[in-house]
């Protein structure tokens, strides 16, 4: 069966599942949303950095909803309600990467919640956020793994990224603090993370049985112990260096689930935080603890080319199971595993 599909929104991420739906012969790309008006009138395929399709990007929302289309990939840098229940209610299934949709029910406002239900009922479609973190990492490996254990005192996600290697001044210097004095630490961070996983953390926790009655979130910092030369620049001594920000969901003073993210210029840190490479480090605490390291085997030079995949990808292997669930909003474990067809390539 050939699902016809929308791409919504042409980011970073957006491009990288639109490259990825126009590849898939199970997906027919019918339609491509674009919020630049330098990009509307262009070909999808150029967009994708492939040749072109004959399938034009355009702003104008009316014309998509109207679309006869089975599935939106649904990737802008923020959620409209509105628009989204448009296209709910227009009958078009909706694979989301934004975080709040993962699970909704826990991350939005209660009324936003029952006007995406009620557009649902109408359209007979179903809503289903995903992506890697939070998504993948929070919402399918800990799942596989905690099929081994039958006690479990906590289960901790550790995120790395290492930022040596990324050209961005302005993203580190300006909107990461990176380089400055250490100071009072912005709690925004850990309140955004607190938004994105806490949902996730407290999903999980209700799904094995683990009972927990509040989340916190918090933001650390780390110097570095020398002067530093990275891509995006120099960090003097005694600078900020490497920032740490940790959501846990709680039972009493106790962790039970919890995820840390950890982003470093450098090893050479005061205090000297355990380091991992760019991935994910998962510690199980259980009657068969274990700890497992999902590291990226490529040069951090090229992970600007590799990681949207981390993100674009699971929204396009889901179309299919979200296409034909039950109306609704949808989670990980209301649709059957999902077995991504067609992996080749070379």
């Amino acid at each position: 069966m050939t699902y016809r599909v929308i791409q919504w929104a042409t980011g970073t991420i957006g491009r990288r599942a639109l490259a990825a739906a126009l590849d898939h012969p199970d997906l027919e790309v019918v339609g491509v949303r674009v919020f630049d008006p330098a990009k509307a009138g262009q070909d999808a395929g150029t967009l994708a950095g492939l040749d072109p399709v004959g399938v034009i990007a355009t702003d104008d929302v009316d014309a998509l909803v109207a679309l006869d289309a089975d599935c939106v990939l649904h990737m802008p840098s923020s959620n409209d309600v509105d628009e989204l229940c448009r296209l709910l209610a227009s009958g078009k299934n909706v694979v989301s990467t934004c975080s709040e949709l993962v699970h909704p029910r826990r991350a939005l406002p209660t009324d936003a919640v029952e006007r995406m239900e009620a557009a649902c009922r109408t359209g007979g479609s179903s809503l289903y956020g995903t992506g890697s973190s939070p998504g993948f990492i929070s919402e399918v490996v800990p799942l596989a793994f905690l099929l081994l254990e039958r006690t479990l005192r906590s289960y901790t996600i550790e995120e790395f990224a290492d930022l040596s290697q990324r050209p961005s001044p302005k993203l580190l210097f300006e909107v990461m603090g990176m380089g400055r004095r250490p100071g009072a630490v912005d709690a925004r961070r850990a309140e955004h993370l607190r938004a994105s996983f806490g949902p996730s953390l407290e999903a999980l926790a209700e799904r094995i049985g683990v009972s927990v009655d509040r989340v916190d979130a918090e933001t650390e910092v780390a110097v570095a112990t020398r002067k530093v030369t990275i891509a995006a620049g120099d960090i003097e001594e005694s600078c900020i260096a490497a920032q740490r920000s940790t959501v846990a969901a709680k039972s009493g003073d106790e962790t039970r689930v919890a995820f840390r993210a950890t982003w470093y210029c450098t090893d050479a840190l005061e205090p000297a935080w355990s380091l991992g490479a760019t991935g994910w480090r998962v510690t199980i605490d259980g009657d068969a603890p274990m700890v497992v390291d999902l590291a990226f085997p490529i040069g951090t030079d090229r992970l600007a080319e590799v990681t949207p995949g981390l993100t674009a990808h699971p929204a396009v292997n889901a179309v299919a199971a979200v296409c034909e669930a039950p109306p609704g909003l949808v989670s990980t474990t209301d649709l059957p595993v999902i077995v991504p067809a067609h992996l080749g390539g070379s």
